[in-house]
């Protein structure tokens, strides 16, 4: 890869004044409404206290104008300037003093700015965003954006908040510095110093303004160089890279990603930052140069006193230096406020999306009432159930029906199922099986809700599923997705999370560990359910994947046992062996008995026990049945049943025992099958 950049992009024509100006209004605003998040003694405080520190100095420079001005009267045996010595050593003193906790006042304004909008992000993220938007480039980099700031990758909106707070000490000292300026020298040399500082301070700021935006643009460059970075940095590669000799592949990319993305920022700043700073410094030079021009004009003139000369010498200064950067300020508001920028384009993402009839639950039909809660026991974790499925864990309410389906993923894309018509009997496993790209998985987001139908609906006892809250219809499934989430807690955290409100309750999360048939691996492990499930953390422990597997099972046991009445498995076992999928199965299908569950799997094997088998292809119902009627109609199941087995054999044969007969030699689980505690570890 060529370690140059390539030139920067052209940059587009820039807005014009008023634009320009609406969007530091808008930037403006932007602030204003993290201020408002701050509790209302917390802002007092802390604006009193960058009021404060912006006031003293000017305290001190009359103080010291009334010292200098009282020392000739001292001299020739007047009065000691005592009281004027005193004020400017408090004011000098107590500025001093009050400078460190003008830091501490900014720390707190960020850290409960951030805890806020930190909790937004996460509700953005998880909740409030639709599935189908975090596949979308510009989200995703929306996301990384925002989260950039709250990995303070970049100032955060917290900072930005508190950054704009310490604008209050700049703007006080640059007022009451003007004041002075007027009270000794006149009113129009203060309007001129005035307007020269807040002339440079609105240029410098523009600039700093279009530089943020220009570096918006290159966020996905950024997220590449973030990615490289945490590549090389973490564990997640470090065998592969070793053993493939990746260093310098990665140290070379990097550096190729690096200079991608920083010389055309640094073009950018160059162009922005390095001219403008020279007009800007001319205007500084001529308000400063005629503010004092007339001070010597009056000081040789007599017609200043030394007071008047000694305060509006020292006040005049303060506006020239005023057109600098901001350290506590200007990086702060800008890039925090990006990251604040993006969070709020993601809040406001939902809202621009089709509104959902939202109308109250139909009330449960006949046929699918919940059955009453489940005991607090359990059957022994080495053995698999004999009974059926906690009562609570009822079927659903009423018959689960796929009308007339269809769905893609983009509106110019394929249709990834085509008029589907699919149905979930209550309380019966259907197995959904089917090649890869035959839509198996599809049918999972859609039942979870997570996408909606392009076409047709679903319905649920007869009534459409899109007219139930969604929020109401998660909290009626359990799903264990294909690449189900492996948490880096507590083993009882890593199982409540099927239902976080029964944390706290420990005789649930042991049934439920005790139905999935992982108890007694938990209560071996170090600290029992209180060991942490990862061996980066000192004392934690690691879990087999078959281990993993029952852990997932035990969050949607508990989720079952909390009113949960549909039971979904997108392909769970895919990283097991034959045998062990099978062996799973067979023990979920065992201790969901009676419960309306769906499984999705590849095997076709590993479901053959299920109550309803459906074959998927090409986004249709290919075929359906029970396992028997799918192999007597001789189609596409059984073809590829024997084909499945056919593999499964050739590769067991030498395991197989001399007396097996035809129809165990024709099921992969049965050839050699460990029993299902062994295959699942």
């Amino acid at each position: 890869m060529p370690s140059s950049a390539p030139p920067p992009t052209p940059a587009a024509t820039p807005p014009g004044l008023p634009e320009r100006l609406r969007r530091r209004v808008r930037h403006r605003l932007a602030a204003a409404r993290l201020l408002r998040l701050l509790h209302p003694a917390l802002l007092a405080g802390a604006s009193a206290l960058h009021l404060a520190v912006g006031l003293l100095p000017i305290g001190f420079i009359a103080a010291t104008s009334h010292l200098i001005a009282a020392l000739p009267a001292a001299r020739t045996g007047g009065g000691g300037p005592t009281a004027a010595l005193l004020i400017a050593a408090a004011a000098f003193v107590l500025q001093q003093a009050l400078a460190p906790f003008q830091a501490l006042a900014g720390e707190l304004v960020a850290r409960r700015v951030d805890g806020v909008r930190i909790a937004d992000l996460m509700a953005c993220a998880l909740d409030g965003l639709d599935s189908a938007d975090l596949e979308e480039q510009d989200v995703l980099d929306l996301l990384a954006e925002a989260r950039g700031g709250f990995d303070r990758l970049s100032p955060t909106p917290g900072e930005a908040a508190a950054g704009t707070l310490a604008l209050l000490a700049r703007y006080a000292q640059l007022l009451g510095a003007a004041t002075v300026v007027g009270i000794a020298l006149g009113w129009l040399p203060a309007l001129l110093v005035t307007a020269a500082a807040l002339a440079i301070r609105a240029g410098q700021r523009g600039a700093l303004s279009r530089f943020g935006a220009a570096r918006a643009t290159m966020t996905g460059r950024r997220r590449r160089l973030a990615y490289l970075r945490k590549a090389a940095t973490g564990t997640g590669i470090a065998k592969e890279a070793r053993m493939l000799g990746l260093v310098p592949w990665l140290r070379e990319r990097h550096t190729a990603e690096a200079r991608r993305y920083l010389e055309p920022l640094w073009a950018t700043r160059r162009r922005l930052l390095f001219r403008p700073f020279l007009g800007l410094a001319a205007v500084g030079l001529l308000g400063g140069g005629a503010a004092l021009t007339l001070l010597a004009r009056g000081g040789a003139a007599h017609t200043l006193t030394l007071l008047q000369l000694s305060a509006a010498l020292q006040a005049v200064l303060v506006p020239m230096r005023f057109g600098v950067f901001f350290p506590e300020s200007d990086m702060q508001t800008l890039y925090g406020l990006t990251a604040d920028d993006a969070l709020r384009t993601l809040e406001q993402r939902p809202a621009e999306a089709p509104p959902v009839d939202a109308a109250p639950a139909e009330a449960t039909p006949a046929g699918g009432a919940p059955a009453e809660a489940a005991p607090a026991g359990g059957a022994p974790a080495e053995a698999v159930p004999s009974g059926g499925a906690p009562a609570e864990a009822g079927p659903a309410a009423g018959t689960i029906r796929l009308e007339d389906v269809s769905f893609r993923y983009r509106p110019d894309g394929p249709d990834v199922l085509h008029h589907l018509d699919l149905e979930l009997p209550p309380g019966r496993s259907t197995a959904v099986v089917g090649l890869n790209g035959a839509g198996k998985t599809t049918v999972v987001r859609l039942l979870a809700r997570l996408r909606e139908p392009t076409a047709g609906r679903i319905t649920v006892g007869g009534t459409d599923l899109a007219r139930r809250p969604v929020a109401d219809w998660h909290r009626r499934i359990a799903v264990i997705f294909q690449d189900f989430a492996r948490y880096e807690l507590t083993a009882a955290e890593n199982i409540a999370l099927g239902r976080p409100a029964l944390l706290t309750d420990r005789p649930a999360l042991r049934a439920a560990a005790d139905r999935a048939g992982v108890l007694g691996v938990l209560d071996a492990l170090p600290n029992g359910l209180d060991t942490v499930l990862s061996s980066h953390y000192r004392g934690g422990s690691d879990l087999s994947g078959g281990q993993w597997q029952r852990v997932a099972l035990a969050r949607a046991m508990l989720a079952l046992a909390d009113g949960a009445s549909l039971l979904v498995l997108d392909e769970p076992t895919a990283q097991l062996d034959v045998r062990a999928e099978a062996a799973f199965f067979d023990r979920f299908l065992e201790i969901t008995r009676g419960v309306t569950s769906v499984i999705i799997a590849h095997r076709f094997s590993s479901v053959r026990r299920a109550d309803h088998i459906v074959v998927l292809a090409d986004g249709r119902v290919a075929e359906s049945g029970t396992h028997d009627e799918l192999l007597a109609l001789d189609g596409e199941y059984a073809r590829l049943f024997r084909a499945q087995a056919e593999r499964f054999t050739a590769d067991a044969a030498p395991h197989a025992t001399p007396d097996a007969s035809t129809d165990h030699a024709a099921d992969p689980a049965a050839l050699d099958a460990p029993p299902a505690e062994e295959a699942l570890r």
